[in-house]
């Protein structure tokens, strides 16, 4: 299953059309740590993480975990656990993904920059619930969340996001 992201904020999967929003410094192939930029590119779909406080576990086939208050995501380049799931509170620079808005509820984690990490080249690139405003993002692609848990019962293991500028 292969998902398309343009740089027109829409995804498409099959048929269908999903509204998204993208990195505040657009889509570029050069991703740098804090650029704000969504990274083009070919990635698979590694994990789905949800918040099971706020909804029940969702229908799909990709392998999933819920996320936790102390789960965190690494994204100081020094750091050996960068671009790596860690425990909070952590000695280094991390995102928490147990937010208090919304937009951490489902989290998507794509395969950018795991297979080999490379200290700098971004992290904590996700699909992920957006704003009621289709916000920019950090880097990452942002759906709706009714939109995206429509995708997820169509995604496994196998599927994969093509990111395109």
């Amino acid at each position: 299953m292969l998902l398309h992201v343009t740089v027109d904020g829409f995804l498409r999967h099959g048929s269908k059309r999903y509204r998204c929003a993208l990195g505040r410094g657009g889509v570029q192939a050069e991703k740098m740590e804090g650029d704000g930029v969504t990274p083009s590119g070919r990635y698979p779909l590694r994990r789905l993480l949800y918040r099971a406080d706020r909804l029940a576990r969702p229908v799909s086939k990709l392998a999933m975990a819920e996320i936790h208050p102390d789960d965190g995501w690494c994204d100081a380049p020094a750091d050996p656990a960068y671009n790596r799931p860690v425990n909070l509170p952590y000695r280094a620079s991390t995102e928490s993904m147990w937010r208090e808005d919304s937009l951490y509820d489902l989290v998507l984690i794509l395969g950018h920059n795991d297979d080999p990490i490379v200290p700098g080249a971004g992290s904590a690139i996700f699909m992920h619930v957006a704003s009621p405003e289709y916000g920019p993002t950090e880097g990452c692609v942002a759906l709706a969340r009714d939109d995206l848990l429509e995708l997820l019962s169509d995604l496994d293991n196998n599927s994969e996001i093509k990111i395109t500028a």
